[in-house]
Parts: C-alpha cells; sequence; structure tokens
C-alpha cells in the first residue's frame, strides 16, 4: 500500500499517461486527478523496477548523483562546445521524458542546464 509521507521513498509514482505527480491513493489503485488515469500499485511497482538507470560501466544512478563525463561530448547550439573527459557534474536528476535517450537533467560547469546520457558519464563512489 502506498503512503502519502513526504519521504522519497514513500512517494508516489508520477502518472504513467501525463506525467503528473498529484497522484492519490484509492483502495488498491493509484489515481491521477488531472487526467483521471487509474493504475494499480503492482504496475507502479513493476515499472520503477524497470526504470533503473544504470552508468557506463552498471553503477545504479539515483538522484542528487555526481558523474564525470567518461568520453568527450559534443554540445549542439550555444556556441558548439565540448564537454570534456573528467568533467564532474554534481546533483543530477533522473528523468524519464528526456530528448531521445537521455535520461540525466543536470546543470554542467561552463554550460549551464542540460540533458546528457546515462552512457556517457560514470558515477563517482
Amino acid at each position: 500500500m502506498w503512503s502519502s509521507s513526504a519521504s522519497t521513498s514513500d512517494r508516489l509514482p508520477p502518472c504513467p499517461e501525463c506525467s503528473q505527480e498529484f497522484t492519490y491513493g484509492q483502495g488498491a489503485l493509484l489515481v491521477c486527478p488531472m487526467c483521471g488515469h487509474e493504475w494499480s500499485a503492482d504496475e507502479a511497482a513493476a515499472a520503477a523496477a524497470d526504470a533503473v538507470v544504470k552508468d557506463s560501466v552498471g553503477n545504479v544512478l539515483t538522484d542528487g548523483d555526481t558523474v564525470t563525463i567518461v568520453k568527450t561530448v559534443k554540445v549542439k547550439g550555444g556556441g558548439d562546445g565540448v564537454i570534456k573527459i573528467g568533467t564532474k557534474v554534481r546533483n543530477i536528476r533522473l528523468i524519464s521524458d528526456g530528448v531521445g535517450d537521455h535520461d540525466i537533467d543536470a546543470k554542467v560547469p561552463d554550460f549551464g542546464p542540460m540533458q546528457l546520457k546515462s552512457s556517457v558519464v560514470k558515477k563517482v563512489l
């Protein structure tokens, strides 16, 4: 059963249809008040298990991790710069709705906010 407490491990998942985070529990179902979608908690748990994001060497990434870039990344637009190998990126945020296969939202030093692929980063342990 899902709890409505504010801790990260107990937070209700966002709606799989519209991605809004206003879901609430109603009996055995989770409900989105924004679009009216209903789904079971078992479906949400299975989706969460599938949503594990790993870095280039297989370490599991979580929100707030610090990573380093493991290969040179060309940045399109905004001056067409290059993010060099070894650049440290702090406090990443995992996303499921990124452009293409980008699954990390981060603020890269000297470039600002952008999305990254987990395949070009390594978790700092």
